[in-house]
């Protein structure tokens, strides 16, 4: 007997200590949501808590002077007052049941006992009552949406459809990254999936102007070290992006992504050490970049000499 009073008094400790837990873990929730809130949500808060105060007053009003009215009645008609309140009425119906009087609790006692305890063959009160009926209810919809129906969603599928919306928000946050990029923040990317659409931007956009081995034409060699407006990664990026105009090099911030611009800038530097079939003259300031990164701008690399000082050499 003492071991299960122990027992008990165990379970009861752990489940009010974890209680205790979940409930600090739901307060720093609500008031880290709380600190999330602007004045106008906070001001629509706050009034909702006051219409809350104020029915939950006016119904202790209410039920205030309902006793009262009925205290009045009572004295005014004495018959009244052997008849039992509303409370009472409720209380019976709904909460404790209509209990044996104690004269005749003899006649529902239990023949066994528990060390002189004698057991009472009450019924079950009426709000466990509604409660398990409520329940078999709740389990036979249940059983239906999820099982014949299938409206609802199982935890896995409650997990999966999570990881299909992180996904679908990771995916828009890339493209939000990715539509941010410009020529101050490009960076080398020689990974294989932007070299091959580097490629098909390429062959789509630049192969009339530059050759489709990068050797040029009416544009300068991307095969040499030699580069008109900067070999950096940022200064290709820039050179795209905004063209040259006195050179006849369109803008193509217009007609490509900037997305589709770095990678297009990427591949064009991978063209860089490669053998075309007819390379056109270098053109332009010998590129040096001081870091292997390749981010150094024109500015920040060492030129050595340009292409006409080394013809006339």
């Amino acid at each position: 007997m003492r071991r299960n009073k122990i027992a008990l008094l165990t379970t009861i400790m752990g489940l009010a200590s974890s209680t205790a837990f979940a409930q600090e873990a739901e307060e720093a929730s609500f008031w880290a949501a709380l600190g999330t809130m602007d004045s106008s949500e906070l001001m629509l808060l706050l009034m909702i808590m006051v219409m809350l105060g104020v029915l939950v007053m006016l119904l202790i009003l209410m039920i205030y002077l309902m006793s009262f009215i009925v205290t009045l009645l009572k004295q005014e008609n004495p018959e009244l007052a052997n008849q039992p309140s509303w409370w009472e009425r409720f209380n019976e119906r709904f909460v404790s049941g209509k209990l044996k009087p104690v004269e005749e609790e003899e006649d529902i006692m239990l023949s066994h006992d528990y060390d002189g305890i004698r057991e009472l063959d009450n019924f079950m009160p009426p709000w466990l009552s509604y409660l398990f009926y409520g329940s078999t209810i709740a389990a036979i919809f249940y059983l239906i949406n999820y099982s014949a129906i299938g409206w609802g969603k199982t935890p896995e599928e409650e997990y999966q459809a999570q990881l299909a919306a992180e996904e679908i928000a990771a995916e828009k946050r890339k493209e939000m990254a990715l539509a941010s990029i410009d020529e101050s923040n490009v960076e080398m990317d020689q990974s294989e999936f932007v070299l091959i659409a580097g490629a098909t931007v390429y062959q789509n956009n630049c192969v009339a102007c530059h050759a489709a081995d990068g050797g040029g034409g009416v544009g300068p060699n991307f095969t040499d070290q030699y580069w008109i407006h900067g070999g950096s990664i940022k200064d290709v990026f820039k050179t795209v992006k905004y063209g040259v105009p006195d050179k006849g090099m369109i803008p193509w911030q217009d007609q490509l992504s900037p997305e589709e611009i770095m990678q297009v800038s990427n591949f064009i530097l991978s063209l860089k050490g490669t053998t075309p079939a007819n390379p056109k003259e270098p053109q332009g300031e010998l590129y040096v970049p001081e870091g292997d990164d390749g981010g150094e701008t024109a500015a920040d690399s060492a030129v050595v000499k340009t292409a006409s000082e080394t013809e006339d050499a």
